[in-house]
């Protein structure tokens, strides 16, 4: 399964629900405290159940919301690419479409609440039968949904899903399908949302800002996120499954003859005791590896490099993943969400760590999540990948980049949109755009002027007034010139503001 869309609401900045799609690459940029990081953390939390690198807690909730009494933390995922099927048990294969579980847009939308940044609600939304002859049919027992039936053609009584086909198929003129909130919790929900759990992308957070400690237990080397990801393979899930069973077969035979040997000298206490041990699928397989670890010389680990090195260590685990899930197949879907990948890290590593991230995102099975400030690392995107983020007052939007929106389509607008960023190629570009397209002496007409000394090919000096960016353009162009002063970056961005004005009345 691939997330398709996730809807944030009352978590922190996001005080009224927004909605964000994704693809399989996708970039936010926008201003410091925008809320960037937000998304990635929102994710943890409902992917690692609040036991990944994030921690709910009450200071999450959005504080206008707060004021006026809703404590209600929502974060909900909507996936494509869904299993083709479910087992209920055994005997009972079904679909997220004959049990009625997908939302208006066919997708699977799994919504968690939190009160109070408390333990998490489960609910699917989706486009679900409400007629009252016929409605929650997901929330009740075989002999419940037996009484139902009546005298409905039924072919088989003892398994669920075959029932509430037969009722749902008996009312298909009238189902009355709205999108509802099922919770899962109960019946054959929770056996569903328990087979769902299964196919549900591992999700790895590497933050820019992370502390480092000797019991840190995620992801500092990336030999410890290769075990999750090794370990959750199917194959090596069944053997595993194999082990634990022996070994369950063997503790039990020992327990049994202890109690056999009890039951001998104190009756009563032998059969008021009973040997617990775990099922083998809630078995904690990733701790028999916790100190896989890569150290460099004399034994010192990644955590304890510094944060250039281990970020690097870090970032090309991602480029030895793209090649290897290009060449393998069935392996977990995986999401990597990485903050910054530019943090302390030179030009050339950024552009080397950007393409290997387009390499792996165009793999089967996986997704890659990235925030970025840095420019350099914007004009090595497609338009497509990139999401803006912008603060409005007391809201935030999330928006994609259209280029046909924008006054001039050039990635160094999303750098100006994202971060302020005004820089000399942005300024040629939009005086090139505006000169070629005719309009330059419309663009000039009324603008105030400012001297400018030319040197001439003779070697005399020619002063003349003209526009700020007419005079910016020049001192780009001809730094040689130094009988002028330096035009200052205020300058350089009021001369953008300008063009893009223009641009956008005129053009």
């Amino acid at each position: 399964m691939k997330i398709a869309k996730i809807k944030i609401e009352n978590f922190r900045g996001y005080k009224n629900e927004t909605v964000i799609e994704f693809r399989d690459l996708t970039v936010f940029v926008g201003k410091n405290d925008v809320g960037k990081s937000s998304i990635l953390e929102a994710l943890d939390i409902f992917f690692n159940e609040n036991k990944g690198v994030v921690k709910l807690e009450k200071e999450d909730i959005n504080k206008f919301n707060s004021k006026i009494g809703n404590y209600d933390v929502k974060i909900s995922v909507l996936f494509n690419d869904l299993p083709s099927s479910l087992t209920i048990d055994a005997t009972n294969p079904t679909t997220l479409e004959d049990e009625y579980l997908l939302n208006d847009e066919g997708l699977l939308e799994v919504i968690k609440k939190y009160t109070n940044a408390g333990k998490e609600k489960v609910y699917i939304k989706a486009k679900h039968p409400t007629n009252p002859a016929c409605e929650n049919l997901l929330l009740k027992k075989n002999s419940e949904l037996k009484v139902i039936l009546g005298d409905i053609e039924c072919e088989d009584k003892t398994k669920n899903a075959v029932i509430r086909k037969a009722i749902w198929k008996h009312y298909e003129d009238d189902l009355q399908l709205k999108e509802i909130e099922i919770d899962v919790t109960k019946e054959d929900a929770k056996k569903i949302w328990e087979q769902l759990k299964n196919y549900m992308p591992l999700y790895a957070l590497f933050q820019s800002d992370r502390k480092n400690s000797d019991g840190d237990s995620e992801v500092q080397d990336p030999l410890k996120e290769a075990v999750k990801q090794i370990l959750n393979n199917n194959e090596i899930q069944e053997k595993l499954s194999d082990i634990a069973k022996v070994v369950e077969r063997k503790l039990k035979e020992v327990a049994d003859r202890t109690l056999e040997k009890l039951r001998d000298m104190n009756e009563e206490a032998a059969n008021s005791l009973n040997p617990v041990i775990p099922p083998a699928e809630k078995l904690k397989w990733t701790d028999v590896f916790k100190n896989v670890s890569i150290s460099g010389d004399e034994d010192i680990p990644i955590n304890k490099r510094g944060s250039g090195i281990k970020r690097l260590v870090l970032l090309n685990f991602f480029r030895a993943e793209a090649e290897r899930r290009k060449e393998e197949r069935n392996v977990p879907n995986i999401i990597y969400a990485i903050e910054e990948p530019e943090t302390s890290q030179h030009p050339e590593h950024q552009r080397k760590f950007i393409e290997a991230f387009k390499e792996l995102s165009k793999t089967d099975n996986t997704q890659i999540i990235l925030t970025t400030h840095s420019p350099a690392i914007v004009k090595l995107l497609d338009f497509k990948d990139l999401k803006l983020i912008k603060k409005t007052g007391n809201d935030i939007e999330v928006v994609d980049i259209d280029r046909n929106d924008l006054p001039y389509p050039s990635l160094n607008e999303v750098n100006f949109l994202a971060f302020g960023e005004a820089d000399e190629e942005y300024h040629n570009e939009l005086y090139g755009y505006i000169e070629l397209e005719g309009k330059l002496q419309d663009f000039k007409n009324g603008q105030a002027t400012i001297s400018y000394s030319k040197i001439k090919k003779d070697g005399s000096i020619k002063t003349e007034n003209i526009t700020l960016t007419e005079y910016i353009r020049h001192q780009i162009h001809h730094p040689e010139n130094t009988l002028n002063r330096r035009f200052s970056y205020a300058e350089l961005q009021q001369s953008i503001k300008l063009m893009r004005n223009f641009i956008k009345r005129n053009m």
